[in-house]
């Protein structure tokens, strides 16, 4: 399967080399004054009235198509209080731009109220020079799911099975929602993604080389996820209905006013339902010590049960058509019932049993947590010429009550003499208070250049509380263990300002040249007791002042070719999981460990990118070399407090370094049948470390995508993606290989009113997670699956007027600008 794949992947990146491209532009204006109409809606049919593009104008009523084959076409536009304009066309080889100039719409009272109009679907993938920009909400395949289950689909993109994302194979990838980050549920990104919807997004833009516009956080570089805001006069909504296997069911609904004064918006999801899941660790010590078992076999079977409500309220209100202020939060609740049966075995050099056990770990878990946005939007006179602000507050909470018990026997069913059993609680009480507050200012300047500066800070307090107590032997009775029972407090403090400079020096060159400097705090301490219960209080501080410059210089070539080179310094600061050094014990044979003097990594990132647009294909590659000092890696070893057990902890390493070459292109196959595809080839290079017992490291790697949709008819469509991920190299080993292929089945009906989804997820049950471990000392063979195939079926409705007159409409534009904004 992986090979057809990539066969199938280079195969459409050849085609990609014969096409070219025409565009179809325009203006909308009022027929009488001869004012910009924003937000009309444009379609280009073919002769039989087919779409073929579609969109809406932008804030100064322009349009345009890319990509348009010669031929005849019908060009057909409408806005609510106009009457609808039809007008053919005939589009040839040359000139490769067509003009249309102004297009008048005359006023027509309620003449939208009964006409149909067929609007064209959005391209699936818009390809710019310095981002990719994938419009996600025609997603058939994560109908029903996350926001989590959504990324899993989009090129580049990687997700495990515990949602975590990565970004061309780094999982080091800062995530934003709407351009900022989010301050819900204390900032837990995958916790936020898990709980979001996939049809409440909209597009997904990755920046793999931001300027220093953005947060320097982040080595692999930015996933902005941009939420869908409704754009329709007077009173829309929708609600979404999905069943699935293992129990799994999904609602959410949403509803939303709007009108020249005012844009009210309410949203409520819940999800609730199992991820059965199952592992093992497989470890063989190569000089094994004296009583130790060379060979230890464990495997275990697991599932998440658990249910979660999430309210979305907000308030825009425009003071006029330049000024606007916005309220919104977001409320949440849920609790899991996680629960882990273990089976352990220990043999000897022959392979003879010697200890056996068994073990259930089992959590429940409460989690509340919420966040308040206030936004403002002030639109100069000058054109192009605005200041945004926002500030967000978040609070969560998380209340975890564990019971972990492992048994030991010897081969004849004796208690073991060489492994003592336990029964363990713990109670673990989190809290997480974050602020954002961000202010950007646009400046236009002559000569189509413009400055931009702005200021940010980020607050995170962090605070975990640990209650650890031991059955005693034959009794009902526990004693507080004081050695595994701690307060962990951190705060990361960042005060952040940047400015950008941007021109164009001539037609087809410009640059920009961006400096961005950071203050950053990481303060940890904990207090806990020692054994003879005498008090310990252990801090940490890590302050420090860093520049990340940005450059981009952009060349453009006859025919939309674009050229494009970038270097930019990033940084990724430690998480707090990584940061404390209390123990984690869940499995006592497999302890994690913190390390609160871990330094940032220091990022150096430089790309070459081009792009080229044809009438049916679009193409991107770029090559990039990315260097990482202090790398924040997890290093595994023995433990000598339990005999056969390993015990990993964080370290910084000296360097390491990749060079790869992305591929990412879309083709039009027919008027029915459209692919768009991704491969990422790379080298990594991990510098040795003697004082850490590590060696040079290096490997080669690669992954894709390929996401294919047939349009069988105007109202069913069929969608098949899949994705491969290559083993890659560690520090001290290798991730496993992944394989994915997920399907999905869509019928629009009720006038395309409603829509019933089917799809299938890991059709092959591949996606899993693993890695193996060599350190000289151990071979470690760990391994995570969950859920394997899920089966769901959705229904969703959206119902809603427009017959608000369009003058009065707040103009506010919904394109999306490049970086480079050349």
């Amino acid at each position: 399967m992986k090979n057809i794949l990539l066969t199938f992947l280079l195969s459409l990146f050849y085609i990609s080399s014969f096409a070219q491209e025409i565009t179809v532009k325009g203006k909308v204006v009022d027929g009488k004054n001869g004012s910009a109409i924003g937000f009309a809606t444009v379609s280009l049919l073919d002769l039989e009235s087919k779409p073929v593009k579609g969109g809406q104008t932008d804030l100064n009523g322009n349009f345009a198509f890319t990509k348009v084959d010669e031929g005849g076409y019908i060009l057909k536009i409408s806005f609510v209080g106009y009457a609808p304009l039809s007008k053919s066309i005939v589009i040839t080889k040359e000139p490769t731009s067509f003009n249309l100039g102004n297009l008048k719409l005359e006023k027509g009272e309620g003449a939208l109220l009964n006409e149909v109009v067929v609007t064209g679907k959005k391209n699936i993938i818009e390809l710019g020079i310095d981002r990719k920009v994938f419009n996600t909400d025609q997603s058939i395949v994560s109908q029903g799911g996350s926001a989590t289950d959504l990324l899993a689909t989009v090129p580049s993109v990687q997700v495990d099975l515990d949602g975590n994302i990565s970004l061309r194979g780094t999982s080091n990838v800062r995530v934003l929602i709407d351009g900022k980050p989010s301050t819900f549920g204390g900032g837990n990104i995958t916790a936020i993604l898990q709980s979001l919807p996939a049809s409440s997004i909209e597009r997904v833009e990755l920046i793999t080389n931001p300027s220093s516009k953005y947060d320097a956080e982040g080595q692999s570089g930015i996933i902005n996820i941009v939420l869908k805001k409704n754009q329709k006069i007077g009173l829309n909504g929708s609600i979404a209905i999905t069943a699935g296997r293992f129990d799994n069911f999904n609602g959410n609904g949403s509803l939303n006013y709007r009108d020249q004064k005012w844009n009210l918006s309410g949203n409520y999801s819940y999800r609730t339902g199992d991820r059965p899941g199952s592992g093992i660790t497989n470890t063989t010590f190569l000089n094994p010590q004296t009583n130790v078992a060379p060979f230890s076999y464990a495997s275990q079977l697991s599932n998440r049960s658990g249910q979660n409500n999430t309210f979305k309220v907000g308030a825009e209100r425009y003071f006029s058509e330049k000024t606007s202020v916005a309220l919104s939060g977001n409320f949440s609740f849920g609790n899991d019932l996680d629960r882990d049966d273990l089976s352990q075995q220990f043999l000897n050099a022959n392979n003879t049993l010697l200890d056996y056990g068994t073990g259930l770990n089992s959590e429940k878990q409460i989690e509340n947590g919420y966040d308040l946005n206030l936004d403002f939007s002030h639109k100069f006179k000058k054109p192009k010429e605005e200041i945004t602000g926002n500030f967000s507050y978040g609070n969560s909470s998380e209340d975890e009550n564990a019971r972990i018990v492992q048994d030991f026997f010897s081969s004849n069913g004796a208690i073991s003499q060489n492994r003592i059993s336990s029964n363990r609680r713990n109670d673990v009480t989190n809290g997480t208070n974050s602020y954002n507050l961000q202010l950007d200012y646009t400046l236009p300047l002559k000569n189509e250049s413009k400055l931009e500066a702005g200021y940010r800070t980020t607050l995170r307090y962090d605070d975990e509380n640990q209650y650890s107590d031991t059955l005693i032997t034959n009794t009902n009775n526990y004693n507080k263990d004081n050695t595994q029972s701690n307060l962990f407090e951190l705060d990361d403090v960042v005060h952040a300002v940047y400015a950008n400079y941007q021109n164009q020096l001539t037609k087809n060159f410009g640059f920009q040249f961006g400096l961005r400097t950071e203050q950053a705090y990481l303060n940890t301490k904990i207090t806990g007791l020692d054994a003879n219960g005498q008090s310990l209080i252990t801090p940490s501080k890590l302050d420090y002042l860093r520049v990340y410059p940005s450059i981009f210089l952009t060349q453009k070539f006859k025919g939309d070719n674009q050229l494009q080179l970038s270097y930019s310094r990033r940084v990724n600061r430690p998480r707090g999981y990584q940061t404390n050094p209390f123990p984690d014990r869940s499995d006592r044979y497999n302890i994690r460990i913190g390390n609160p003097n871990l330094r940032p990594e220091d990022i150096h990132s430089f790309e070459f990118s081009y792009a080229k647009f044809w009438p049916a294909v679009t193409f991107t590659s770029s090559l990039y070399y990315r260097q990482v000092n202090d790398v924040v890696q997890s290093l595994r070893d023995n433990n000598p407090d339990e005999l056969g057990g390993t015990i990993s902890r964080y370290y910084n390493l000296s360097k390491n370094q990749s060079v790869g070459l992305e591929l990412i292109s879309r083709a039009d196959i027919s008027k029915k049948l459209n692919v768009t595809g991704n491969l990422n080839f790379f080298q990594t290079y991990f510098k040795g470390q003697a004082n850490l017992g590590i060696n040079d490291n290096s490997g080669f790697s690669y992954n894709g995508n390929l996401t294919t949709n047939y349009n069988f008819s105007k109202t069913l469509s069929t969608q098949v993606s899949a994705f491969y991920t290559a083993p890659r190299i560690l520090a001290q080993g290798t991730f496993k290989e992944i394989l994915s292929v997920d399907a999905g089945l869509k019928l629009d009906v009720l006038k395309n009113k409603a829509s019933i989804s089917a799809n299938i997820r890991d059709i092959l049950n591949g996606r899993k997670y693993g890695f193996t471990t060599d350190n000289g000392v151990f071979l470690q063979d760990w391994e995570r699956r969950r859920q394997g195939r899920i089966y769901s079926l959705t229904f969703s409705y959206r119902f809603g007027q427009s017959n608000f007159d369009s003058k009065k409409q707040p103009k506010k534009t919904t394109q999306p600008e490049d970086d480079m904004g050349f």
